[in-house]
């Protein structure tokens, strides 16, 4: 996991934000979302700088927390939350069929936590395509720490957007990025226009079930909160994310909700009745004790003003995502 301090956590708080505007970023992001007025189409008419305020207000928690690698996966028992992250990754290389020397894209690739591991379990050249700053920054950093920044590199831009020519990439993959697309068919028409003809493009990708009853308030509180929690303009239906992929030109050979057969659910991390020494920080008393520690960072100046509303819809997601899950 990601070894980030608190002064780590505390001098990144904001990302490429200047600190005296941390505050105001907090608001202008808040009213985006249900919970606090917003409108689903605001927020997908503004999901540049909707989610670029988010990734710069949570990636220093994010990195603190839960380490270089900012996604869920099923586990087994005895497996720790690093190991099934690790094996996560593991396992879309190995359903993408990757091969020495290839050219791969990682859409919307955070800081490159799962770049870096399958860059190095595959011995292929990855590319990290991600429209924030601060996290291509951080990125580039723990690359030279890994020791492949040589082979692998980041590139800003839009994933609705992307700078590259046609039929450019031997494969793509995109790990729990694309749920912040306002538009799943344009952005997976754009992977399918970069990806070279007849190779693969594999995803994780959140999706609301058939459970999910947009009459019942409860659910609707929920969905809100993941999505305010997380930066989400929407949270699409699993039926709906399978035709968009259909929508953009690709041939579906493979989809499966991973969570169904977990032994161990994926959202046992968030889970405060759960104890893990391991994932420590995210535990009930680990989220007590960073939640306290920002408090006294805040008042002393060593974090900007707005941190702990941060931390709170941070916690409000938890919350969310758990319910959700049960």
């Amino acid at each position: 996991m990601s070894k980030a301090g608190a002064l780590d956590l505390a001098s990144g708080l904001g990302g490429k934000i200047d600190k005296s505007d941390v505050l105001s970023a907090v608001d202008k992001y808040e009213k985006y979302h249900v919970c606090y007025g917003g409108e689903e189409e605001e927020r997908k008419s503004n999901y540049t700088d909707m989610v670029n305020k988010y990734y710069d207000l949570v990636t220093s928690f994010y990195e603190y927390g839960w380490g270089e690698s900012f996604h869920f996966a099923p586990r087994w028992k005895g497996e720790s939350l690093k190991e099934s992250i690790k094996r996560h990754e593991h396992f879309l290389a190995l359903q993408l069929g990757l091969k020495p020397g290839q050219k791969v894209l990682d859409v919307g690739c955070g800081i490159g936590g799962p770049l870096r591991e399958i860059a190095r379990f595959s011995s292929t050249s990855v590319t990290g395509l991600n429209n924030n700053e601060y996290q291509i920054t951080r990125g580039k950093a723990l690359n030279r720490v890994a020791g492949v920044d040589k082979t692998c590199g980041f590139v800003k831009a839009d994933f609705m957007k992307m700078p590259f020519p046609d039929n450019s990439f031997d494969a793509i993959y995109a790990i729990e990025a694309t749920c912040h697309a306002p538009d799943a068919v344009g952005c997976y028409k754009e992977i399918y226009r970069v990806l070279k003809p007849g190779q693969c493009f594999a995803a994780y990708e959140w999706c609301m079930t058939d459970v999910f009853d947009p009459n019942n308030q409860e659910h609707k509180k929920i969905k809100a909160e993941i999505e305010l929690g997380n930066g989400l303009p929407d949270i699409r239906l699993t039926h709906q994310c399978l035709e968009a992929v259909k929508k953009a030109g690709f041939e579906v050979v493979w989809e499966k909700d991973l969570a169904v057969d977990s032994p161990l659910p994926w959202y046992l991390p968030l889970d405060k009745s759960h104890f893990s020494l391991s994932s420590f920080r995210l535990t009930a008393i680990g989220r007590f004790i960073t939640k306290n520690m920002v408090l006294g960072l805040e008042k002393v100046g060593l974090a900007p003003q707005g941190s702990q509303r941060v931390q709170a819809f941070l916690e409000k997601a938890a919350e969310g995502l758990v319910a959700g899950g049960q």
